[in-house]
């Protein structure tokens, strides 16, 4: 009983202590692989709402108090408050006014050409639903990405405009502050991500090592699975006997019965394509009244190319 209650009282001491001092994040290097794919996943599911590419970037990943913080930040952004059910604590996301502006013009079809908006009003009502919308996102990005080293789901609680209502603990606390690069129609922005040393320290073991998803060991038979199955894959293919490329006027000029003379003749290769992608080069020929193809080459796409590029 005094020994589980020794051991115990020194996690909770150790704990402490750390929470005290601030995390190393030199000495987390898991962090970098989360926050890089919460990145990659939320521009992946950005591009089913909008027409224009938008790309993330990690910048920096920094320690700090969370009233430093977020003074950077004062009437400048809108935060977005989860709650992290699994971790009993409390994550701010925050977009700055650059990145609300700029995914505003992005999901309402701007093209880039407006000149950039330099105003310091208040956000109206259709960029905070914008945020929301963002908070939503990054939510999912955010249980995907941390789901390498924990399970836990991000709920919206509420989004403030004013840093001193968006309180997730003490604000003296410690705490570590992801910032992203946001950049899409020639403009961009700034999101980032804080989450108080009290969440992470419970998986400081976990985050303090690299895990990959991927199998280190290969199963035969799963690859042999997968080979049949793909071998099995039904694949169409069209024989091309020439292209001719015509203007519109010759085809709105063409009638029933009208010959078009080709350049091919009864020794000219056919082309084997599949998904309008070139494949072999064939002869044709009949057999049993059908007509028939014998492969005679393969078509190397890369050689092709550099070919003709060196042949101008």
């Amino acid at each position: 009983m005094d020994g589980a209650w020794n051991a115990s009282s020194e996690s909770k001491g150790r704990d402490r202590l750390l929470d005290s001092t601030g995390l190393s994040l030199d000495r987390l290097p898991m962090l970098h692989v989360i926050f890089d794919r919460m990145s990659t996943i939320w521009v992946d599911d950005f591009r089913h709402l909008a027409a224009s590419p938008a790309y993330c970037s990690l910048s920096t990943i920094e320690s700090g108090r969370i009233n430093d913080i977020l003074e950077m930040y004062e009437s400048n952004a809108i935060a977005g408050v989860f709650q992290a059910v699994q971790w009993d604590n409390q994550v701010l996301v925050g977009f700055d006014r650059d990145f609300i502006f700029t995914m505003t013009e992005v999901l309402l079809g701007a093209d880039g050409t407006e000149p950039p908006i330099d105003d310091e009003r208040p956000f109206s009502t259709i960029e905070t639903r914008v945020a929301t919308m963002m908070f939503e996102q990054i939510s999912k990005a955010l249980r995907t990405a941390f789901a390498l080293v924990t399970d836990t789901q991000f709920k919206l609680e509420r989004s403030e405009t004013r840093m001193d209502f968006a309180v997730i603990g003490r604000r003296n606390s410690q705490s570590v502050v992801a910032k992203f690069l946001v950049q899409a129609l020639n403009s961009g922005g700034e999101m980032f991500v804080v989450i108080p040393q009290s969440a992470l320290t419970p998986m400081r073991q976990n985050l303090s090592r690299v895990i990959t998803s991927e199998p280190t060991v290969r199963d035969p038979r799963w690859s042999k699975q997968i080979e049949s199955e793909v071998q099995r894959a039904e694949v169409s293919l069209q024989a091309v006997l020439e292209k001719r490329y015509m203007t519109l006027e010759e085809i709105a000029t063409l009638a029933i019965g009208q010959t078009i003379q080709l350049q091919a003749n009864p020794r000219t290769l056919v082309t084997l394509e599949s998904e309008d992608e070139p494949v072999f080069r064939c002869l044709l020929g009949k057999s049993d009244g059908s007509y028939s193809l014998r492969i005679e080459e393969v078509i190397d796409n890369k050689k092709d190319i550099i070919d003709d590029i060196l042949s101008r």
